[in-house]
């Protein structure tokens, strides 16, 4: 069977301007669309940093080797492509920027200086700012051919183009530095006639330029950015693996260039100079505009407090069952508990640990930590168990992207305490999210396990979308167990591999296998005639063996429905995909649960999990899925996905090119928005209570 594939990086490009296009959507409040801004802005730099140097390593083998295509659909004609569109969604992103949303903004009596000069008014509370503010972080270096000068990963510069006083012939340069990690890139100004007024940091220092130069002349100053390549190989960490994460972090700060983003004022022998003096290679410059770092736009102040300027409350929900209970233990030994965030409050399993740690019952707890929040909540909870006498152990994955030096600091703080610390595998990276909790009473001991779609991290659960669920289910708890004992050990009992996880599905283990049994058995179920279905809700989808048999579904007339956020390799509506749905949605909130049904017959299985169906997820990390097994909860998902499904004011059906094909406009009264519907039906769920 031809398997329709669509490449991955250009999959990725769709999502993002589906991102971009909420930024021009009327129907979102103006500062949201600037936040929306910000994320493609800060999406499109992680790519630069993360995705660009594959590709460039990819096309030039290409070039070497044109049969050189590994598991992806990789072409010559790949680079080029990524390339146009990147440039197609940056224009589109100034014009919507500078054409519509800062003329947006002088309407609500706000006014960003942005491409223009900063009139007279405000000279002397921005000289007084330079100088008292500025001026102090500020680090001019000569960019002499004898001296060479490093350009730090995503650091803001100004390249000032100069003449001597005294040789007024002769040009010279300069960078500046512009500190946007250590004072606000936006300052307001004092407001005239009723206007408020905000400037860029970038423009303050343009202007008082001067004074860092008193014996030239200023000729030009233009922005430059330098993207660096962000992916180390951890694959082969031996030893000490703490101490080789730690110098990885430094050398990424080093890495090789993947993007020269320069001001597109910038005169042709200028460009020349910093090309030649940085050794910028081929492919690297990219012509940008007066400002970069335009993720920054998130922090962009709001003078006026006005609720129209953004999204309105969607208060999260509470769970009167737990909060009135004496401990959380004793209902979920009664029976599960599904949290839906950020629909609900996260209090719960922030309880849950506090509990864990005070409760002279509890021996042990075991939990693993992907991404921790800066002032994590949990964290600190295990500690305070660990010195109340119990026994804790905390997986903490040390090669989580740009959260290593966060992971880092809470596991030394984490094992002072005297928390066990097992720190990454060597070639695997653990992604599951999960914690188990053992308690004993006389000779009896209880265990209650917790997972989830998403990291156990208070901070992003309030605009992450995720499922937790609670259980103290036998089988799934005992498994629970044993994931945790291969991570202390790295080692596989005889037989361990498939017949200890009849509950549970592990990548490394079972995972793939136990998916495909799913698949086959709807197919088996509609090549009898009987209704077969399928619904999956993920992250990413990329992986070829797992899309070859949502093909062979579709094929044997299983119905199959997707609901994919990012990464979509599977191009619907082509032979091979016929009958197969894929829906994106982009919203208030990050869509990141992960949710699986297979219609059985009639007797549906409902899964949760933290793994995309993308090969890093399925064949280079642990992940954990777990059934639903309580029909009641079972059903609060199915609704969730129905919602979803349903959406007709922000989701999008994915075509067969990946684009974003929005749905006809609904007729007045008939408006589905899925994240607003979904507030409203969890918050039924405990109405009575």
């Amino acid at each position: 069977m031809d398997i329709p594939l669509y490449d991955r990086d250009l999959s990725w490009l769709s999502f993002n301007y589906r991102v971009l296009c909420m930024a021009k959507d009327e129907r979102v409040p103006l500062y949201e669309r600037i936040r929306f801004l910000s994320i493609f802005s800060s999406n499109l730099d992680e790519f630069f940093r993360v995705r660009m140097p594959a590709i460039l390593a990819v096309n030039r083998l290409l070039q070497q080797d044109p049969e050189a295509a590994g598991e992806e659909p990789v072409s010559p004609d790949t680079l080029p492509a990524i390339q146009q569109e990147i440039d197609r969604q940056q224009q589109e992103f100034g014009q919507i920027l500078t054409g519509t949303l800062l003329p947006e903004l002088n309407k609500q009596q706000v006014h960003l200086y942005y491409k223009e000069t900063i009139p007279p008014v405000h000279d002397a509370f921005l000289r007084e700012y330079f100088l008292n503010r500025v001026l102090a972080y500020l680090q001019p270096v000569w960019l002499h051919s004898k001296q060479h000068f490093f350009l730090e990963n995503n650091t803001l510069y100004l390249v000032i183009a100069l003449h001597p006083n005294d040789a007024p012939e002769k040009e010279e340069y300069a960078v500046v530095n512009i500190p946007s990690q250590q004072l606000p890139r936006f300052i307001e100004l004092d407001p005239v006639d009723g206007m408020y007024y905000i400037a860029t940091l970038d423009d303050v220092i343009r202007q008082h330029v001067a004074f860092l130069f008193p014996y030239h002349t200023i000729a030009g100053c233009y922005s430059i950015k330098i993207t660096r390549d962000a992916e180390a190989d951890l694959k082969e960490l031996k030893g000490d693996v703490l101490e080789q994460v730690e110098t990885m972090i430094r050398k990424r700060e080093l890495g090789i260039p993947t993007r020269f983003l320069y001001d597109a004022a910038m005169p042709q022998t200028v460009l020349q100079h910093l090309l030649t003096y940085f050794n910028i290679q081929p492919g690297e410059p990219v012509q940008g505009g007066r400002y970069h770092n335009l993720k920054d736009l998130a922090d962009l102040p709001m003078p006026l407090k006005s609720p129209a300027l953004t999204y309105g409350k969607l208060p999260a929900g509470r769970m009167p069952m737990v909060e009135q209970a004496g401990r959380i233990w004793d209902i979920v030994m009664q029976q599960d508990v599904l949290l839906h965030v950020p629909y609900q409050r996260y209090d719960p399993i922030l309880r849950f640990f506090n509990e864990a740690a005070a409760d002279p019952d509890v021996k042990e707890i075991f939990i693993t930590l992907y991404r921790i929040a800066s002032g994590s909540l949990i964290a600190n909870a295990l500690i305070s168990a660990a010195r109340n006498g119990k026994q804790v152990t905390v997986f903490v994955e040390l090669k989580a992207r740009f959260d290593e030096e966060n992971n880092i600091r809470w596991s030394k703080k984490m094992k002072d305490a005297g928390v066990k610390i097992v720190y990454s595998i060597p070639g695997l990276k653990v992604h599951a999210k999960i914690a188990l909790v053992k308690r004993k009473q006389g000779i009896r001991w209880d265990y209650i396990g917790l997972m989830s779609t998403g990291n156990f991290n208070e901070s992003t659960a309030r605009f992450y979308t995720d499922h937790v669920l609670i259980t103290a289910h036998p089988g799934i708890t005992r498994e629970l167990e044993l994931v945790f004992l291969y991570l202390q050990t790295r080692e596989q009992p005889a037989g361990y591999r498939f017949m200890h996880f009849q509950h549970l599905m592990v990548a490394q283990f079972n995972l793939v296998a136990r998916f495909t049994e799913l698949i086959d058995r709807e197919i088996a179920h509609a090549q009898a005639g009987k209704k077969a279905a399928i619904t999956i809700k993920l992250n990413n989808l990329q992986e070829k063996q797992m899309i070859a048999k949502l093909c062979e579904a579709a094929q044997a007339g299983v119905e199959v429905k997707l609901i994919v956020r990012s990464i979509c390799c599977l191009q619907p509506d082509q032979p091979g995909s016929r009958g197969i749905t894929v829906t994106r949605i982009v919203d208030r909130f990050l869509e990141h649960a992960r949710v699986f049904i297979f219609h059985n017959d009639g007797q549906e299985e409902v899964y949760l999990g933290s793994a995309d169906w993308m090969n890093r997820n399925l064949h280079r990390r642990i992940e954990v899925c777990f059934p639903l097994y309580d029909p009641q909860l079972q059903q609060q998902i199915k609704e969730i996905i129905r919602l979803q499904l349903a959406d007709n004011t922000n989701a999008v059906r994915l075509d067969e090119h990946i684009r974003n094909v929005p749905p006809p406009p609904p007729a007045a009264g008939t408006e589905v928005n899925a994240q607003t519907a979904i507030h409203a039906y969890v918050a039924s769920l405990y109405a009575s209570a």
